[in-house]
């Protein structure tokens, strides 16, 4: 036993000798990129890192077993058989199914409270969200892919929000804890603090409203990303010239996007599904604290919140794309102008020299002399001029057009009954000589 007295930690952290390596294989087929933890908690505001053995708590003690799936191009049955090779035994395999299939699922599994938010889609992605909680009343296990930000317990002696910090650079005869750019700029665009300032859980619901509220941070922390790229992204194409617009249009930008936003969207719509089903069922039972319930029914209005933001980022990229496809639609009418302007240029030129490439005799200035052919090239004048005066009245007078395909049709229909009835009159002539 290793025992940690720092008096800046969160109580006591006891840590066992054979829970020196936080990630331990389990079998030979277990992944080292998959990552599990265990601790037990007293009840009095302490946790201690203790021995992956699935067992539940006793008294006032509980525990909390959390695995996470590596982010990666595996399928959903392999990640599956991570979890069979953590989880068995004691688990079957209906209860691993439960907690690793997709899509939203709340309800109770051998006596325990399981629900799960795993929304479809490639595990590599980083918009692919997935999370699923086995709750009984002295025990929680939970399943996620890839890390969730601020969902363990930092065992650091202090937070650095609670000090006066350096940016980037140390005082010379100060203590001033030296914080980096970008980890500032990191901390402005998340909406919660750091992993040292969760309290820790004294009961179950608890630590359940503590995974439900690292979720929820989790996808709004997404969010925010998104809406600040799409902030530039705006500056950008605003200030860009014609080589950064066309650049985003040939990299699909904001159609990315708009996938993007749709997944988060279809990912909080798991949420308001489950999370409101989670708050009925957790009201019933006499361990889930009342406070833990209105905390509960604050995170769903922070769900809907959430999603009708996401729906403004939606209007926002389609009005982007919309004003993009606008000014390619006017470098292609550019283009057809200066299109158009040649083609008035050379249209007269090449009207001149088909008229002198005619082989028709009486053209002017070439010589062409005869009594036999002067009238050939005024016989072609009047031609063309005639065939003119035809076009101009056919798209002059449209009406002209309809009385003559009135007048064929009519044509048509009188040829055809006088086919029929020749027809039939032959046929009455061959029955009567047979």
């Amino acid at each position: 036993m290793a025992v940690c007295d720092d008096p800046g930690h969160f109580g006591d952290v006891i840590i066992d000798s054979a829970a020196q390596e936080p990630y331990p294989h389990r079998g030979p087929h277990f992944p080292v990129a998959v990552k599990q933890r265990a601790y037990r908690f007293d009840g009095l505001g302490n946790y201690f890192i203790k021995d992956w053995d699935l067992s539940d708590g006793t008294g006032d003690e509980f525990h909390w077993y959390h695995i996470e799936l590596p982010k990666g191009n595996h399928q959903l049955a392999q990640a599956a058989e991570y979890l069979i090779e953590v989880l068995c035994p004691p688990f079957r395999l209906h209860d691993i199914l439960t907690l690793v299939s997709n899509g939203p699922f709340v309800g109770h599994v051998d006596g325990a409270l399981v629900f799960r938010v795993n929304s479809p889609g490639p595990a590599a992605s980083d918009f692919t969200l997935r999370l699923a909680a086995r709750v009984t009343e002295r025990s929680v296990i939970t399943v996620s892919l890839g890390r969730v930000p601020r969902l363990e317990f930092s065992p650091a002696g202090r937070s650095l929000l609670s000090e006066i910090p350096s940016v980037e650079e140390q005082k010379h005869g100060t203590e001033a804890v030296v914080i980096p750019e970008h980890v500032l700029e990191f901390l402005l665009t998340m909406n919660h603090s750091e992993e040292g300032d969760n309290p820790v859980p004294k009961r179950v619901s608890n630590l359940l409203v503590h995974i439900i509220d690292t979720h929820v941070d989790h996808i709004q922390d997404i969010v925010t990303k998104l809406e600040m790229e799409l902030d530039t992204v705006e500056l950008d194409s605003d200030k860009g010239g014609s080589m950064f617009k066309r650049k985003m249009l040939d990299d699909r930008k904001f159609p990315k996007m708009h996938l993007i936003l749709q997944r988060l969207l279809q990912v909080v719509s798991h949420c308001e599904q489950v999370f409101p089903r989670v708050k009925e069922k957790c009201a019933s039972k006499t361990w889930f604290a009342s406070e833990d319930i209105v905390t509960l029914e604050e995170l769903i209005a922070r769900l809907r919140r959430i999603k009708e933001n996401l729906g403004f980022l939606v209007n926002r990229v389609m009005a982007i794309q919309a004003g993009l496809d606008s000014w390619q639609s006017e470098q292609i009418n550019k283009k057809l102008y200066y299109l158009s302007f040649l083609s008035m240029i050379f249209l007269p030129l090449s009207v001149v020299t088909g008229v002198f490439g005619m082989n028709v005799g009486g053209l002017p200035w070439t010589g062409q002399k005869g009594p036999g052919i002067d009238n050939g090239f005024l016989n072609v004048l009047i031609i063309c001029a005639v065939l003119l005066l035809v076009l101009l009245l056919l798209f002059t007078f449209p009406s002209l057009i309809d009385r003559f395909n009135g007048w064929r049709g009519q044509l048509l229909n009188k040829t055809r009954s006088f086919g029929r009835r020749s027809s039939l009159i032959r046929s009455i002539d061959k029955y009567q000589r047979i």
